[in-house]
């Protein structure tokens, strides 16, 4: 079938909306009319050249949509389903998987960092050439075959927009916060980087019963966003930043410190901003080859402890429902991190909004 795409060729360039190829799904594979993708910074590093990928590709990471038809020997979804689609597909059968960390399974880790499927091979194309598919989706787009195990089933009752959220920004910032650190009632935290992910870990602070949730960020716009999510105080990122966050905590630093942007000079600074004894969790992603300086002597005699969260240490069959159950129930307000929407067309505007700041979740809705 011919479908609408964003196209990706190569770093420095923006999206061109083409008309590309899609082939049917095979057997364990998924077609899904795509309704809404989040614009992530994660695609952004690939428009950089930060994170290598097989070019031209079809981009998109965060999205939800309706299953149209599935492939041979597929059970977990059928034609009609609602389902947001989880970038981290798991065999189910590794070690990983057998022991409460399927996000870390590797056995989709070739295929997906190729491009391909599965079996090394993509159903899109363009101009008779193969078109890669980004993170096992590669969603900016009209349709999608993906993995069945990329497809979780959600409640009907969940906006689109909201559903794409959980896909990637939400499960990675409420999951940083309640399967990562598992930050304790009453605790003090501070969040560096305020965007979507950062947003998503602001909420899941307060849920987890976080007496302090302290935002960090130069855009003053997403201080805004985060104090109505529920921050309890925010500051620009600066010089101010660091007395700001020991002067709420008794001059100790906060008891977990979260970045949520990937950036190692603020890796850096989260060592300092978090107390003797606490925990600095990193869950943005960093440009490829990058690296971060952590004193070790710090880490030693202040027992600090580092964690890398990687999807918010998800299982995403547990946790995308369990998210979609807790915004239904009020707990978690998603539907208020999507600022803007956005057409297919406009995609590169949605990039060039989400760079200013302009937006805490610019979405395109299909």
């Amino acid at each position: 079938m011919q479908i609408r795409a964003a196209v990706f060729r190569g770093p420095g360039t923006p999206f061109e909306v083409r008309t590309v190829d899609l082939d049917p799904p095979t057997a364990g594979e998924v077609l899904v009319r795509i309704k809404a993708v989040g614009v992530c910074h994660s695609d952004w590093h690939l428009m950089t050249g930060a994170t290598k990928h097989p070019l031209p590709a079809v981009a998109g990471h965060e999205g939800s949509g309706i299953v149209e038809a599935v492939g041979r020997g597929t059970s977990t979804v059928q034609p009609g389903q609602q389902v947001s689609l989880n970038w981290a597909p798991s065999c189910g059968e590794c070690y990983y998987c057998t022991h409460e960390r399927p996000n870390l399974c590797a056995a989709y880790f070739e295929p997906i960092w190729a491009g391909t499927m599965i079996d090394g091979t993509t159903r899109l194309s363009m101009d008779g050439l193969p078109l890669y598919h980004y993170c096992a989706l590669g969603c900016f787009a009209e349709y999608a075959v993906v993995a069945e195990q990329c497809c979780i089933p959600i409640q009907s009752e969940v906006p689109f927009n909201v559903a794409a959220l959980i896909g990637c920004a939400v499960t990675t910032g409420v999951g940083s916060v309640l399967n990562t650190a598992k930050v304790k009632e009453g605790s003090s935290v501070a969040v560096f980087g305020v965007g979507g992910v950062g947003l998503s870990t602001v909420m899941g602070a307060r849920l987890a019963g976080a007496s302090q949730v302290i935002a960090v960020d130069p855009l003053r716009k997403r201080l805004d966003a985060a104090l109505e999510l529920g921050a309890t105080a925010v500051v620009l990122a600066g010089p101010e930043a660091m007395s700001t966050i020991r002067r709420s905590t008794e001059g100790r630093g906060a008891d977990y410190v979260f970045e949520a942007v990937g950036i190692p000079s603020v890796q850096e600074e989260c060592l300092e901003a978090v107390r003797p004894g606490g925990t600095v969790v990193f869950s943005g992603i960093s440009p490829m080859g990058s690296v971060t300086n952590l004193s070790g002597a710090v880490i030693v005699r202040h027992e600090k402890t580092i964690m890398g969260s990687y999807y918010g240490t998800a299982d995403p069959k547990r946790d995308f429902p369990k998210y979609a159950e807790l915004y239904l129930q009020g707990a978690l307000p998603l539907d208020k991190l999507v600022s803007k929407t956005y057409a297919l067309a406009q995609i590169n505007k949605a990039y060039a909004d989400m760079l200013s700041g302009e937006t805490a979740r610019g979405v395109i809705v299909l």
